[in-house]
C-alpha cells in the first residue's frame, strides 16, 4: 500500500477520504469548539500554557488541534498524508494566524522515517486517532518516538482492541470504502442505525431518553468535535488497526517513557488516550 499514491489508495478503496470529511467539519467550526479543543489539550497535557514550547501535530486532520496549540502559545509544525487535511490546516492558519511564521504546515507521512528525521525533536508530539490509520501502526509508533525531546511529552490516541467486534468493524470499513460514492451515505446509515437505536433504548429503559439527545446536542464538548462527522470517520476510517492499553504501555515503557496520563474507553469501540513523558537518557 505504501508504494501507491494517496489518490490511488482512495480510488482503489484502500483508504478513507479523511481530508474530505474534515473539510466538511470546518464549515461547522465555532469559537466554542475551538475553546473545547484548547481545554482538551490543557487537561490531558496538564499544562495551562505552551508558551515557548514546540508542538508537532502528526496527521493534523482538520487542523483544529494545531490551532489549539497555537492559541496556547506553541511553535507548531503540522503535517498530514492527506492533501485535503493539509488544506484544512492551511485554511485555519489563514483565518487565525495568517502571517505567523511559527506555524508551518506540510504534506508528509509518519511512515517516512527520513521525513520525520528532518523535522527534529519537539517538546510535545501529538497524534490523535491517526497512527492506527496508517496501514502500519506499530512502525508508526516506532517512528514517532524519535521526534520527542528528552523530558518531552507524547500524546497519542489509538483504537481499542475489541477482539471479534474489531474484526467485524474492519470488514464494515472495507466495504464502505469500496462502495460507489452514492451508496456510502446509505450504507453508513444502515450500519449505524442499530448502534444508535441500542443507545436510545438503553436510556429509554432507564427512564431517561432525554440523556440520549443531550449527548448528541452537547457532543461539541467532546474535544470540540461534531457528532455526525465523527460517525462517518468511524464507519469509513480505513486502514484500521487496534491495540490494548497494556500493549501500548509496554511498547513505550521499553523505550524509556513514563505514562503520566491515561484515558481508556473501557470495553468500547472508541480510542484510548495516552500521554507519555520521555525520560532523559543516562550516560
Amino acid at each position: 500500500m505504501s508504494e501507491k499514491t494517496h489518490k490511488e489508495e482512495l480510488a482503489s478503496g484502500e483508504r478513507f477520504a479523511f481530508g474530505d470529511n474534515w473539510r466538511r467539519f470546518l464549515a461547522l467550526l465555532t469559537d466554542d469548539r475551538i475553546n473545547e479543543a484548547v481545554n482538551s489539550l490543557q487537561s490531558m497535557l496538564g499544562e495551562t500554557s505552551l508558551e515557548g514550547k514546540s508542538f508537532l501535530d502528526i496527521g493534523n486532520g482538520s487542523g483544529l488541534f494545531s490551532l489549539a496549540a497555537k492559541k496556547l502559545g506553541a511553535r507548531v509544525h503540522s503535517f498530514d498524508y492527506d492533501p485535503q487535511s493539509v488544506a484544512c490546516a492551511l485554511e485555519l492558519k489563514r483565518r487565525y494566524f495568517e502571517s505567523d511564521p511559527s506555524w508551518t504546515i506540510e504534506t508528509g507521512s509518519v511512515l517516512d522515517q527520513g521525513y520525520l528525521n528532518s523535522l527534529g525533536r519537539f517538546d510535545i508530539v501529538y497524534s490523535w486517532g491517526v497512527l492506527h490509520h496508517t496501514g502500519d501502526m506499530w512502525q508508526a509508533l516506532e517512528n514517532v518516538s524519535d521526534n520527542v525531546a528528552d523530558e518531552g511529552k507524547l500524546f497519542i490516541s489509538l483504537y481499542n482492541n475489541q477482539g471479534g467486534a474489531s474484526r467485524r468493524w474492519t470488514l464494515i470499513k472495507r466495504v464502505y470504502n469500496r462502495l460507489p460514492q452514492l451508496l456510502k451515505l446509505l450504507f453508513a446509515l444502515l450500519v449505524y442505525f442499530p448502534v444508535e437505536l441500542k443507545s436510545f433504548l438503553i436510556q429509554l429503559l432507564r427512564g431517561k431518553p432525554h440523556h440520549y439527545f443531550e449527548y448528541i446536542r452537547n457532543y461539541n464538548l467532546n474535544r470540540g468535535m461534531n457528532w455526525w462527522r465523527d460517525k462517518i470517520d468511524w464507519i469509513g476510517g480505513y486502514p484500521f488497526e487496534v491495540s490494548t492499553p497494556d500493549e501500548i504501555f509496554d511498547f513505550y515503557h521499553t523505550k524509556g517513557y513514563e505514562l503520566i496520563q491515561l484515558k481508556t474507553c473501557m470495553c468500547g469501540y472508541g480510542c484510548n488516550e495516552f500521554v507519555f513523558k520521555k525520560k532523559p537518557k543516562t550516560h
